[in-house]
């Protein structure tokens, strides 16, 4: 299944789910490898699949058929314990709504995922990670007291925390204007460039995915075109 320094490995993976009018086919064969380290864009419109594509890379979503490998876990012969574990460990999630818990101050909500992975520096952790995110005037201010981009710093930095293999973000700018939005994606560029995050961005914005170095377009769930959006210059 792909290449060794894959991170992301799947294999004609089909999800299917049932609904008052029947199965309903959402992913209907889907060969993926991603690369350790790699940006990669994943288009398309909406019920094209691609939120679903991620929801399985996450462990959110067992897929009907086919292989699921994600940074060394078979994902289809683990039970739910197993990849939530895994996720807490390995897996950082970005969503549009920004999830934070309303009564708890920024850094307790950074600080969370560290907590439960048993973490005794988690608060000094949490603090370098606000800091990082530009936050550090904002640590002991409630979800409600921070505007959305800030929120969204917060769950970036929430994210990143527990130092995860691959970062998936869903629409991270959807609940954003577009001036906030560039500079969130601006600074989940740059962490993902020191850190060496594999990110994986779904997104139905072409020119968002187009600063990924490779981009993904889903269709009727197929991946239907697969390419290198960044020129690449010969040394």
């Amino acid at each position: 299944m792909g290449n060794d320094n894959s991170i992301i490995k799947l294999a004609d993976v089909h999800l299917s789910l049932s609904s008052e009018a029947g199965m309903v086919h959402i992913l209907r064969g889907v060969d993926l490898n991603i690369e350790e380290g790699n940006a990669i864009g994943i288009v398309g419109p909406s019920g094209s699949g691609k939120s679903t594509l991620m929801a399985v890379m996450t462990g959110l979503e067992q897929a009907s058929s086919g292989q699921v490998q994600v940074d060394g876990v078979n994902y289809t012969d683990s039970d739910e314990d197993a990849l939530a574990l895994h996720r807490r460990k390995r897996v950082g999630i970005l969503l549009q709504s920004f999830h934070l818990i309303p009564t708890m101050t920024a850094i307790e909500n950074v600080a969370v995922p560290l907590e439960l992975a048993g973490d005794k520096n988690a608060f000094e952790k949490a603090k370098a990670e606000m800091e990082a995110v530009g936050l550090s005037h904002r640590l002991t201010h409630y979800p409600s007291q921070l505007s959305g981009g800030e929120q969204q710093r917060v769950a970036l930095a929430r994210a990143l925390a527990p130092n995860p293999a691959i970062l998936f973000a869903d629409e991270p700018t959807g609940n954003l204007d577009s001036a906030t939005g560039s500079a969130i994606i601006k600074l989940m560029f740059k962490l993902h460039v020191e850190r060496k995050t594999t990110l994986v961005l779904i997104t139905h914005d072409t020119d968002l995915a187009a600063l990924c170095g490779r981009v993904i377009h889903m269709e009727d769930g197929l991946i239907a075109k697969d390419e290198n959006s960044l020129k690449s210059t010969s040394s």
